[in-house]
């Protein structure tokens, strides 16, 4: 009968042991336009995690849905990312402008440009969005700049990024 235990036991254990992982990832494009003098960035972003982040931050009763969903959820969701997401371009601190957002499934696409950019030499960013709530978030950032491409990511102990594109 022990026998019998200690084998259940050495079978169920290993099971057990493992807890279902959860990966904190959001995914950003950042490209410059020439045509438009404009960087356009779009990030991908849990929309779970991001909704819980709004609720800590501005107000518990908020739901980020596609139906009934609240006007101040937009004003949420462009303060914050005012807050998280930094960019010098030639060493001068901008703008972007939050040009809405949908959901994708469990993701929500945020659409932000930053307007007016005649040349790009340089590129500082800093990424922080969800490091506050999930310490293992990791903010993948892949970039399009002047026909060249890099691939960034931004963790609690790594958040700013600088690429020289002269």
């Amino acid at each position: 009968m022990n026998f019998l235990k200690v084998t259940l036991l050495a079978i169920i254990f290993p099971f057990a042991a493992t807890t279902a992982h959860k990966y904190y990832v959001s995914v950003t494009q950042v490209s410059y336009v020439k045509e438009k003098k404009a960087v356009q960035i779009i990030s991908r972003i849990d929309i779970a995690d991001l909704e819980l982040t709004l609720q800590e931050r501005y107000d518990e009763s908020i739901k980020m849905t596609s139906v009934d969903e609240k006007p101040i959820v937009d004003e949420y969701v462009k303060k914050y990312l005012n807050q998280k997401i930094e960019i010098k371009i030639n060493t001068r601190e901008v703008a972007f402008n939050y040009i809405g957002k949908e959901y994708d499934n469990d993701i929500v696409v945020c659409y932000l440009e930053i307007e007016n950019i005649d040349k790009i030499t340089t590129i500082e960013m800093s990424n922080t969005v969800l490091f506050d709530a999930f310490p293992k978030q990791k903010n993948v950032v892949k970039t399009k700049i002047n026909s060249k491409v890099n691939n960034l990511i931004f963790t609690k102990d790594d958040t700013n990024q600088y690429l020289n594109f002269k």
